[in-house]
C-alpha cells in the first residue's frame, strides 16, 4: 500500500494519556515530525490518566524517584508557563506511620538528603499544625512541604495543545490493529497505515494487547487501585459494585484519623492502575526492536513524574545521552519469563 507523505512521520507515539502525551510533547520540541495516536475520542475516561486531580510530592522510600522529582517539578512549572494555566497546588503533604517503619524511614532520609523543605512532626506540634487530625498511639508523621494536586485533566489538555502548537499531530479514534516492526515501523490503525522511524508504546491499560504481537510478554497486572484485577474492556461496571472493600478501608481512616469529617465519599471515580511486580516503571527498548521503546507499567504514581517520563522516552527513541540511570527501569529485571493475566 502506498503511503502518503502526510502518514509518513519521524516518530509515532501509540497511546494519548498522560505519559504519551508528554513523550509526544518532547520529541515535537526535538524537532522531530510526531503522530500521537489515540484509541478513543479525546477526551474520555477509559485510561489512567482523567479525572481531576493527582497527587505530586518528593515523599519516595525510593531515592531515585525523590530526584527525579527535582526536575519534574520544574517541568510542570514550564508547561505552566508555556500555557498560561495553573496546574499545581501546593498543599504540603502529610505522611503517617508506626514508629521504627523502614519505609517511612527511607522517606525522611531521602527528603533530607535533597534538602526538600520537609520535617517530622511530634505528636504536640501535629496538635498545632493539623488540630482536626487524630494520631493513634506509637505513630509518627512528617509533612513534605512542596507535596501538593494536579489538575489531571487541565494537565492532559494543556501538553496536548502545547504539543499541536509545535506541529504536532493528534489523530484519536484509531485504535491500533497491527504493528509491523523494522527500520521503518508501520502502524495500521482502524482507518489508516502511518510510517515512522521511530515507536514509541505508551498504552497503559492496552500495552499487552499491543506488546503481545511483538513477542514481548511483560509482568503487568490491570487492576482497580490496589485491589482486583481487571480487564480494560470491560471496566464499567456498575456503582454498586465498585470495590466497596476499598471504600470502606478509606471510610474507617476517616473515622478514626480525621472524626470531624462525613467518612463516606461524595463521589466515586474509577481509575485504571497498571502495575509490575516491583512497582517501578518500564522505560526501554523493546528487546528485540531498539526503534521501538516502551514506557508502561506506572503503578498508580506515574503521573506526577509524567513530564520527565516524557522526556527520558524521549531521549530513548532519539538515542540521546540518559538524564537518570535507568537500570530500576530495564525489562531486564525481571529475569524469568512471566506472561501477562490478560
Amino acid at each position: 500500500m502506498a503511503v502518503s507523505s502526510s502518514t509518513v512521520f519521524d516518530c509515532i507515539v501509540i497511546g494519548a494519556g498522560i505519559q504519551g502525551s508528554f513523550t509526544a510533547y518532547h520529541l515535537a520540541k526535538n524537532q522531530q515530525k510526531t503522530l500521537l495516536l489515540e484509541q478513543f475520542p479525546l477526551p474520555h475516561s477509559r485510561g489512567s490518566s482523567h479525572g481531576q486531580t493527582r497527587i505530586i510530592r518528593r515523599a519516595y522510600a525510593e531515592d531515585f524517584y525523590t530526584y527525579m522529582m527535582e526536575e519534574s517539578y520544574q517541568l510542570w512549572a514550564e508547561l505552566e508557563r508555556e500555557s498560561g494555566i495553573k496546574l499545581y497546588r501546593k498543599t504540603g503533604l502529610l505522611l503517617i506511620a508506626p514508629a521504627g517503619n523502614e519505609e517511612f524511614e527511607s522517606v525522611c532520609t531521602n527528603m533530607a538528603q535533597t534538602q526538600t523543605p520537609w520535617e517530622q512532626l511530634t505528636q504536640e506540634q501535629l496538635k498545632l499544625k493539623y488540630p482536626g487530625l487524630f494520631l493513634k498511639p506509637g505513630e509518627v508523621a512528617c509533612c513534605d512541604y512542596d507535596g501538593g494536586v494536579l489538575s489531571a485533566d487541565k494537565a492532559l489538555r494543556a501538553v496536548q495543545e502545547q504539543f499541536q502548537k509545535m506541529g504536532g499531530v493528534i489523530k484519536d479514534g484509531q485504535k491500533v490493529k497491527h504493528i509491523q516492526p523494522g527500520p521503518v515501523v508501520t502502524v495500521t490503525t482502524t482507518f489508516s497505515a502511518y510510517e515512522a522511524n521511530k515507536l514509541v508504546i505508551t498504552a497503559g491499560p492496552w500495552a499487552q494487547r499491543v506488546l503481545s504481537p511483538l513477542d514481548l510478554e511483560l509482568p503487568l497486572k490491570i487492576c482497580f487501585h490496589g485491589g482486583n484485577e481487571a480487564d480494560p474492556e470491560q471496566r464499567e461496571i456498575p456503582a454498586k459494585h465498585i470495590q466497596i472493600q476499598d471504600i470502606q478501608i478509606l471510610c474507617k481512616f476517616i473515622s478514626e484519623y480525621l472524626p470531624g469529617l462525613h467518612p463516606e465519599p461524595a463521589v466515586i471515580e474509577q481509575c485504571m492502575y497498571t502495575n509490575t511486580p516491583d512497582n517501578n516503571f518500564i522505560l526501554d527498548h523493546h528487546p528485540l526492536y531498539k526503534n521501538i521503546i516502551i514506557g508502561s507499567g506506572f503503578s498508580g504514581h506515574g503521573f506526577k513524574l509524567s513530564p520527565l517520563v516524557g522526556k527520558i522516552l524521549s531521549e530513548l527513541a532519539l538515542g540521546k545521552q540518559h538524564s537518570y540511570d535507568l537500570k530500576p527501569f530495564q525489562i531486564t529485571r525481571f529475569k524469568t519469563p512471566m506472561q501477562s493475566s490478560l
